[in-house]
């Protein structure tokens, strides 16, 4: 009986134990809105040593910049010099260029890579990480598959749409949730005031640890269970983006421009109830929603390169080369795969500002037919 005692103590001792034990973070990604977060994350896990490691890995793609690895200058410098210059990372932030050991033993992996590269990184950790890690995306995009139908269990044809979280989730097997805001990643990394949106599920059960993660006197957060709303507000709002990219390009003033951000979010609230109904009409007014429109449309990357392509008349692809340094604009890739999406579903007639930004992107139409095409919105009808 004492023998069987003690095999339950050891069990359960071990079992607690476990439980409350720090948390690894693993960051996957490391540009511009990685490196910002990266700098938040390295700082709450020192301020909460009973339930974070103190080191924080961050997966760096090796490049070499001024002659020098990325990941060493970050290792030893401690600067993200290519996609974050001038800021200084804390030093337990250790770049890592192997993804599996960046991953290894970790409870957390925070996705901030771009949308179209998360499959290939998943299918690299299957069997490779703990059984109980759950993850955080903060990528903004959804997945496109023209082979699926994208049924849902209600039965609502989705034509292949899977959001990134749906993605994280099917290849790896573990929970995923979302943060998403009015983010702009040089102002988050300059400290400036700022919220941002945790969608997640198990919002009782991950959200209070999760929240503590990423929470700080200028980054605050909330805290929602509607996940799939805050991820599609996250990527859609790139797509109006483009939309207002287009206006200012084409010397439109506020006005108009104020227009793109109402259908676009009159659009986005329609898209999201017709794909994923059961939405939080709240959902739309925390940071992830209208915040994160506003801030994109006027501020962000998706916008600006949408206002070179008509200024300059060189391709996307030129501008963001010239513009970005080697990051992303989202909005395009996204435009299309919306736009395959609705076609395959019968619903592109229904959103005109989406469909029209990938048919520009896609140079089936001129930018300065946007505007005729937003004259007949259903919104007016």
């Amino acid at each position: 009986m004492l023998n069987r005692l003690n095999s339950l103590y050891r069990y359960f001792g071990s079992a607690a134990a476990a439980t409350m034990s720090p948390k690894k973070v693993t960051i996957i990604g490391s540009g511009n809105w990685g490196s910002a977060i990266a700098r938040i994350v390295g700082n709450t896990t020192k301020s909460f040593p009973d339930q974070f490691d103190p080191q924080v890995r961050m997966y760096v793609y090796e490049e070499i910049v001024n002659g020098e690895k990325l990941s060493e200058v970050i290792n030893t410098r401690h600067e993200n010099i290519k996609y974050l210059p001038g800021k200084i990372l804390p030093e337990n932030v250790v770049a890592v260029t192997d993804l599996v050991k960046s991953c290894e033993g970790s409870n957390i992996l925070i996705f901030v890579v771009p949308h179209q590269f998360v499959k290939g990184l998943c299918e690299k950790l299957v069997g490779k990480i703990p059984a109980d890690t759950q993850a955080i995306s903060l990528i903004k995009g959804i997945s496109f598959d023209k082979n699926e139908q994208g049924v849902s269990t209600g039965g609502i044809e989705r034509g292949g749409l899977k959001l990134i979280s749906e993605e994280i989730k099917e290849i790896l097997k573990i929970e995923v949730s979302v943060l998403m805001g009015a983010n702009l990643a040089p102002e988050v990394a300059n400290d400036n005031f700022c919220e941002a949106t945790i969608g997640c599920k198990r919002k009782a059960e991950d959200g209070p640890l999760l929240k503590k993660l990423f929470h700080t006197d200028n980054f605050r957060i909330n805290v929602v269970e509607d996940a799939h709303t805050v991820e599609l507000c996250g990527a859609l709002k790139n797509v109006v983006a483009c939309a207002a990219g287009f206006t200012d390009g084409l010397g439109y003033g506020d006005n108009t421009k104020a227009a793109v951000i109402r259908l676009g979010l009159m659009e986005t609230t329609k898209f999201v109830e017709h794909y994923y109904p059961g939405s939080n009409l709240e959902t739309f007014f925390e940071s992830c929603g209208i915040a994160d429109l506003i801030t994109t449309c006027y501020g962000g990357r998706n916008r600006k390169v949408c206002e070179a392509f008509v200024k300059t008349g060189k391709t996307l692809a030129e501008v963001e080369k010239e513009l970005l340094n080697g990051q992303s604009a989202q909005g395009p890739l996204t435009a299309e795969e919306v736009y395959l999406m609705m076609k395959k579903t019968g619903l592109d007639a229904k959103f005109p500002l989406f469909t029209a930004v990938h048919k520009i992107c896609a140079g089936e139409m001129k930018p300065a037919e946007l505007v005729d095409c937003l004259r007949n919105h259903p919104e007016h009808m």
